[in-house]
């Protein structure tokens, strides 16, 4: 296992465009064997980026229901500069339990393990994984993998300061034609069924290319995902 992470922190090391944050997340994923893995960051500026394995769907609901306002995870983290392990979090108001209730129906894991960070001129960022477990198996996780992955967290958030600090030498997002047809159409206020029907493709597929661009560029939902096309040149509306 060492040798592995010890392999992938040097392509996280090497990573130049938030797609490569993307893969990350997903090969993380399928090394500890876990539900999720996010990392999701504010920069100086106050523009927030994700990388992740959460659902659109369930970005889409945490956007619209507010869920960052009274988030445990997210006030847990901004009041402690440790792991936070998610059962240690204050549960019991209705709201946040309404939330919880509803990450799960969102494909959300019962248990998680959150890492938050600070970086230079209020950069703040979380680091996150979570799984579908016992309290007992989460805890032997967490005592078998902690360090690790506290080292991991810090090595994705030295890569997103080197994006911000040097952006110079960080690669524009590059959507491919389709994904860029598709970002286009729904900037120009389609729905997607409009846009799809536009391309002559399925929902589906038409699915598959905006979540693509939306990895690419490092955006929380597909609204977002269109405002940095177009904010980036990438798009012209």
């Amino acid at each position: 296992m060492r040798s592995r992470l010890e392999q992938f922190i040097e392509c996280i090391d090497r990573s130049t465009t938030l797609e490569d944050l993307q893969r990350g997340t997903e090969d993380l994923r399928e090394i500890y064997g876990v539900d999720h893995v996010i990392y999701h960051w504010v920069n100086s500026k106050g523009e927030r980026y994700g990388a992740g394995t959460y659902s659109e769907a369930w970005v889409e609901r945490y956007l619209e229901m507010d869920y960052l306002r009274m988030d445990p995870v997210i006030i847990g983290c901004l009041q402690r500069f440790t792991p936070v392990n998610w059962k240690d979090l204050d549960w019991a108001a209705k709201a946040a339990k309404a939330m919880f209730a509803d990450a799960l129906a969102f494909g959300v894991g019962n248990q998680g393990l959150s890492i938050p960070m600070r970086g230079p001129s209020g950069q703040f960022a979380v680091f996150t994984l979570n799984s579908t477990a016992t309290d007992e198996e989460w805890d032997s996780f967490i005592d078998k993998n902690q360090r690790d992955l506290v080292i991991l967290a810090h090595e994705f958030n030295k890569r997103a300061l080197h994006f911000e600090l040097t952006p110079e030498d960080v690669q524009k997002p590059s959507l491919s034609p389709r994904e860029l047809s598709a970002m286009t159409l729904l900037a120009k206020g389609m729905s997607r069924g409009q846009a799809a029907a536009e391309l002559t493709i399925s929902e589906h597929t038409f699915r598959v290319y905006v979540e693509g661009a939306r990895h690419k560029l490092g955006a929380l939902n597909t609204t977002h995902a269109v405002a940095r096309a177009i904010k980036e040149g990438l798009i012209v509306v």
